[in-house]
């Protein structure tokens, strides 16, 4: 695997005020912006061919990646400058860039993390899935649902208690909830299985999937995942990110 998507286009409405004149991809933690964290990221596994679609700001994100050269990497830009289409859509409409690719890693850009992508890789490769999605065992306002071969089955807001189980065939009594931490690793089949157009989440697609393939959780609880959605959250990614 030598290919991945960051998913750059959303508008970032918790990381306000930054967000009403910037990108959340170019929020600075430690002096780099959260989008060349991850393309350094991604560079310390050998990937180096990165996607990163645009919406929010995007001419500021293109120009970023324009005067930095990639940081080193061979950045192509997805452009959704006409209409945000979600982490689902936005996936679907870099298509031509990714299809080729047996599989590949996609992340949100707000997270910063040190999952170790290569266990990653041989975990997912390991259980032939369409999808592997990295979870962990956290608190969180929406879980996704596995049964106890970490395969998908469901989905629940923890708030509103809305539930979702659409593989009732791999339920079993013992249900155990992840927390989505945001990377996910996936088959290039998975373009000819989703259902959806315009814009749709990846949740949306893994519940979809998982039906009549295996979507695969990866369980990386003891790695740092820090999401940082919201103005605090760099003060605490500026002391675990140096």
């Amino acid at each position: 695997m030598n290919t991945a998507m960051i998913l750059a286009a959303g508008l970032g409405t918790r990381l306000k005020p930054w967000t009403d004149a910037h990108p959340k991809a170019l929020a600075i933690v430690n002096g780099k912006s959260l989008l060349q964290r991850n393309i350094e990221y991604l560079q310390s596994y050998g990937i180096y061919n990165v996607v990163v679609n645009v919406h929010h700001f995007a001419n500021q994100i293109i120009e970023a990646v324009y005067i930095n050269k990639g940081w080193g990497s061979n950045v192509l830009i997805s452009d959704e400058t006409n209409e945000v289409l979600e982490t689902g859509g936005g996936l679907l409409k870099a298509k031509s860039f990714l299809e080729n690719q047996n599989s590949f890693l996609l992340m949100n850009c707000d997270i910063l993390t040190n999952l170790n992508l290569q266990h990653f890789l041989q975990y997912h490769n390991q259980h032939n899935a369409i999808a592997t999605v990295a979870v962990a065992q956290r608190t969180s306002s929406r879980n996704l649902l596995f049964n106890s071969n970490l395969e998908l089955v469901g989905w629940r807001n923890n708030v509103t208690e809305e539930t979702k189980m659409p593989a009732t065939h791999l339920s079993q009594s013992n249900i155990l909830p992840f927390a989505f931490s945001g990377v996910h690793l996936l088959s290039n089949q998975v373009f000819q299985a989703i259902p959806f157009t315009g814009k749709f989440s990846m949740i949306d697609v893994y519940l979809h999937l998982c039906k009549n393939h295996i979507v695969k959780g990866y369980n990386h609880t003891n790695d740092i995942v820090l999401d940082v959605g919201k103005p605090e959250a760099i003060a605490k990614a500026e002391t675990l990110f140096l």
